[in-house]
């Protein structure tokens, strides 16, 4: 086992370890959450990183890869004892109890210790009134780090050294405090128009000749996913600056058995997309209307946005492209996360009690019709998830990756030709094989927006050198 705190090569303080209570009933019996595994190469051994896929902790676990053949074990029928003496294979009391104090330590255990945190989380939830960043906070913290590294590069060449890229990337941030880079917010921009000129400059349409009715747009990470990403916001530059943007996301960890809404506003490290109070407040009072009641079901698990990454990874695009008006404000936004709604019928909630699908398309398209201003619809969606990571048993290779494409595509035509209906179909008879994320915000958009013409832009997967997880994206214009 390893600290459960401090990831293989990182410095400075952390955490104390977190240790095994005997009396603690959640340690006894012991069942974890939901967890997510990586491979993590470190000092010429493969581990097993742990961390939760939702993100309300951030903490991360290493340990040896043997592990995760416990986890379906530690269900919370079961004590300690009784999972060691059905393993055996030399598994003793003592390695389970110091297992069980990490995940504890790391909030991926259920008990006392993630409640009080969830609990926290979700006051400061109910409390705030523009959801903090996540994810772009730390791509931020990222970017700076690389520049003060090229600094220090920069500095000592001056003094006549010659430093190797492992030895940069080996120096303690500490260390790099001192050195003058440009502010982070300029670094971001710069960052930014670099993937843009990168992804266009081969391109023959690199604007688009107005604002589109929507676009699609992957939530995978920058690093990974920043062709596609500057694909489609690159050609946004130059067109109208909507008044109003929805942002139609996926609901990854969430709660929500149906589409969920959220009555706040977004914040990234460039500032902050305020709510679109009005277009929220029609879409409320389309649903009351309809069925009294279903405006505020759908906030009922609202607390499902908090740090889903779907929504968040938009805004920096979205700020950076249109910027701010002449008030100091960028553009408005309405966001909402949608359920795969290939396990459905008709796009109805998993339970029957959430929202559904087609009450949130209408409700979306009568208040649009209110406003004669612009209006923008993002969808953030990523595509296929293959590999181990995601539930497969063999790594992905060149043969997976090629039918995995193969398969995108006869999806995505059936967008192109304008039968989502038939792409749902698809997706619900082959049980959706590759793990489509992003079935019922496509499928809406194309719903409330009705468009003359849709086309994929650019389409890629991004995976790791194991062939442990690959995930496929594209980018696309609805007109």
């Amino acid at each position: 086992m390893m600290d459960p705190n401090t990831a293989p090569g990182q410095e400075g303080d952390q955490p104390e370890p977190a240790k095994f209570d005997p009396d603690a009933a959640h340690m006894q019996r012991p069942k974890i959450r939901s967890v997510q595994g990586f491979p993590v190469q470190h000092q010429g051994k493969m581990l097993l990183g742990l961390r939760d896929p939702s993100m309300l902790s951030e903490r991360i676990i290493f340990t040896v890869p043997a592990v995760a053949n416990l986890f379906p074990l530690m269900d919370g029928a079961k004590a300690i004892d009784e999972i060691v003496a059905e393993v055996g294979k030399g598994l003793t009391v003592q390695m389970l109890q110091q297992l069980v104090a990490q995940l504890d330590g790391a909030m991926l255990l259920e008990g006392p210790v993630f409640d009080a945190h969830l609990s926290k989380l979700k006051t400061d939830f109910d409390e705030s009134e523009n959801l903090p960043p996540a994810s772009t906070a730390a791509l931020v913290d990222m970017i700076e780090t690389n520049a003060r590294r090229q600094a220090y590069m920069v500095k000592m060449q001056g003094e006549g050294k010659v430093i190797s890229p492992q030895e940069l990337m080996a120096i303690p941030e500490s260390q790099l405090a001192d050195l003058d880079v440009e502010p982070r917010d300029k670094l971001l921009k710069v960052q930014m128009d670099a993937w843009i000129d990168k992804a266009l400059e081969k391109a023959e349409d690199p604007s688009f000749d107005a604002l589109p009715k929507a676009i699609v747009s992957p939530h995978l990470d920058y690093q990974r996913g920043w062709p596609n990403y500057a694909s489609v916001y690159g050609r946004l530059r130059v067109v109208d600056r909507p008044d109003r943007i929805i942002i139609l996301g996926a609901n990854h960890f969430g709660r929500g058995t149906g589409v969920v809404g959220c009555d706040k506003g977004f914040e990234s490290p460039m500032g902050v997309c305020k709510l679109d109070r009005e277009m929220f407040d029609q879409v409320v009072a389309h649903m009351d209307k309809e069925q009294p009641g279903l405006g505020e079901k759908l906030l009922e698990q609202q607390f499902d946005h908090e740090r889903e990454h779907s929504i968040e990874l938009q805004l920096m695009w979205i700020q950076h492209v249109f910027g701010k008006d002449a008030s100091g404000e960028y553009p408005p936004v309405l966001a909402m996360l949608m359920h795969d709604i290939s396990k459905t019928q008709d796009g109805d909630s998993y339970d029957g009690e959430g929202v559904g699908l087609m009450p949130t398309v209408a409700a979306i398209k009568s208040a649009m019709s209110q406003f004669t201003g612009k209006i923008l619809v993002v969808t953030s969606a990523d595509l296929s998830h293959i590999g181990p990571q995601y539930g497969d048993k063999q790594p992905v290779d060149e043969k997976r990756r090629d039918e995995v494409a193969k398969f995108d595509h006869e999806m995505l035509q059936l967008l192109i030709e304008k039968r989502p209906e038939e792409m749902v179909s698809s997706m619900a008879w082959q049980q959706n094989p590759t793990r489509w994320c992003s079935i019922g915000n496509l499928v809406a958009t194309m719903r409330i927006v009705e468009p003359d013409e849709v086309k994929v832009l650019s389409y890629g997967a991004a995976a790791d050198p194991q062939g442990m997880a690959c995930v496929t994206s594209a980018a696309m214009v609805m007109r």
